[in-house]
C-alpha cells in the first residue's frame, strides 16, 4: 500500500451563491415518491441529497444489479483488461439464463460492445454473466468483484448474490447505494452512449437479427434522459435508476418499489422536474484540468501532474443570495510506482466551515520507480550540489 504524506495545502477564497448541500432534503416537504418503497434524488457533481425517502431500507434491486455490472465492464475496459471489439464466447450456464435475454446460444461470440449494448438497454441476464464469466472466470468470482467494490465504496446497505439480479435470498441494495453507485458509473463519459440508446440491432447480418428496445422509456420520453437502469421482479417490483442533464446540471433519481411501470416513470419524472425546477450547479473545475504538481518518492520522475478525475461543481438553489465559498487544494507527497489515476491530493469546497464537497486530484500519467542507478546520481547530486 503507498504511503502518503502531506506536504503542502493551498487554500484560494471567491465568492459564489450557494447553500450547504446536507440541507435540501431536509428543506424538501413535498413527497416526490408517494407510491415508491424507497426512493432518493441526487446532484451528481457535488452527491447533495435533494430529496429522499427511505433511502437506507434494503430491498431486492432486481435488474439494477446490472449498474454495478457495468461498472466492472467499464472498469476493466478502462485498465486495459478486455477490449471493446473483443468477441467473448457464450458458456451453456451464461446461455441458460432466465429473464430478460438477448438468448445467447453456446458457443456463440459476440463482442463486448454488442454485450454491453445488451446489457445496458435491453437488460440481458444471459448477455451480464457472459461478460462476467469473461471478466472474473465465473460469475461467483464476479460476485465477489462486484461485493469487494460494493464494499470499497462504502456502501453499506449492498450485497449481491449474482450478476444480473434475478431473485436470490441475500442480495439487497438501497436507494441511497444506488445512487452512489450509479454516480460512481457516471464517471466513465462512454457509458451514456449505451444507457441512453432509445433501441438498436444485435446480429444485423444474420437470419436472427436482434431488436433491442430500452426497458427505460424515459430515454425517449423525457429531454436529458441518458440511462441508467430499470429493475423488475415480483418482490421488487418496478425499480429505476435514472440520470438526466440539463443546463450542465446532472442528477441521478432512483425509486424502489413502485406497483406499475407508470407509478415508477412518473415518480422519477416528478423527482427529475423538481431537480431542474429548484436547483442549478456552478462549475469550478473541469474534468481533467491540472490543479497542480505533487511529489514522488523514489520516482523516475520527482513529480507528476495532478489533474481531476471529475467535473467539480457546487450546487446552488435558483434564487438564492451570495455568500462566501472557499477552495482548498491539497497536494500529497507518494512514493513510486504511481498508476495513472491513482490518488494524490484533495479538493475540498467549503462553505462556512462547512465541508460542501471532497474530490480526489488524481495522477495524470504512470510513474515508474527509480532505479538504484537514477537513484545514486540523485544522491550524488545532492552532496555536490548538482541537479
Amino acid at each position: 500500500m503507498k504511503r502518503f504524506l502531506l506536504v503542502a495545502i493551498a487554500a484560494i477564497f471567491f465568492y459564489v451563491s450557494i447553500q450547504p448541500t446536507n440541507s435540501f432534503a431536509e428543506e424538501s416537504q413535498i413527497n416526490l415518491a408517494d407510491n415508491a418503497k424507497s426512493a432518493i434524488l441526487i446532484e451528481q457533481d457535488t452527491g447533495a441529497v435533494l430529496f429522499e425517502k427511505n433511502s437506507q431500507e434494503e430491498l431486492p434491486p432486481a435488474s439494477m444489479t446490472k449498474i454495478m455490472t457495468m461498472l466492472l465492464i467499464m472498469e476493466a475496459l478502462d485498465t486495459g483488461k478486455i477490449s471493446i471489439d473483443e468477441k467473448v464466447r457464450t458458456s451453456e450456464y451464461a446461455a441458460s439464463m432466465g429473464g430478460s435475454q438477448i438468448f445467447l446460444e453456446p458457443g456463440e461470440e459476440m463482442t463486448v460492445d454488442e454485450l454491453l449494448r445488451g446489457i445496458s438497454i435491453g437488460s440481458a441476464n444471459d448477455a451480464s454473466v457472459a461478460m462476467a464469466e469473461r471478466i472474473a472466470g465465473s460469475e461467483e468470482a464476479f460476485v465477489k468483484m462486484m461485493n469487494d467494490k460494493a464494499k470499497a465504496l462504502g456502501l453499506k446497505n449492498t450485497k449481491f448474490q449474482n450478476a444480473t439480479g434475478l431473485p436470490s435470498e441475500d442480495h439487497y441494495s438501497s436507494a441511497y447505494d444506488m445512487a452512489q453507485l450509479a454516480k460512481e458509473l457516471l464517471k466513465y463519459d462512454n457509458i451514456t452512449k449505451y444507457t441512453g440508446l432509445y433501441e438498436s440491432y444485435l446480429r444485423e447480418d444474420s437470419d436472427k437479427k436482434f431488436w433491442l428496445v430500452n426497458t427505460n422509456r424515459l430515454v425517449r420520453f423525457y429531454s436529458g434522459v441518458d440511462g441508467l437502469k430499470t429493475g423488475f421482479t415480483n418482490d421488487a417490483k418496478y425499480c429505476l435508476t435514472a440520470t438526466a442533464k440539463k443546463n450542465g446540471m446532472r442528477v441521478i433519481a432512483v425509486v424502489f418499489g413502485a406497483p406499475t411501470p407508470k407509478d415508477r416513470n412518473l415518480q422519477i419524472t416528478k423527482m427529475l422536474d423538481y431537480a431542474f425546477s429548484q436547483f442549478e450547479t456552478k462549475p469550478m473545475f473541469q474534468k481533467g484540468e491540472v490543479l497542480g504538481k505533487a511529489k514522488i518518492q523514489k520516482g523516475q520522475a520527482k513529480v507528476i501532474n495532478g489533474i481531476t478525475d471529475k467535473q467539480i461543481s457546487i450546487l446552488n438553489k435558483k434564487g438564492d443570495k451570495l455568500g462566501d465559498v472557499q477552495k482548498e487544494i491539497t497536494f500529497l507527497q507518494v512514493k513510486a510506482p504511481i498508476k495513472k489515476g491513482d490518488p494524490v491530493g484533495k479538493v475540498t469546497i467549503y462553505k462556512n466551515g462547512k465541508v460542501l464537497s471532497e474530490s480526489d486530484i488524481i495522477a495524470e500519467e504512470d510513474v515508474d520507480s527509480a532505479t538504484w542507478w537514477t537513484l545514486f546520481k540523485r544522491s550524488f547530486g545532492m552532496f555536490t550540489k548538482v541537479q
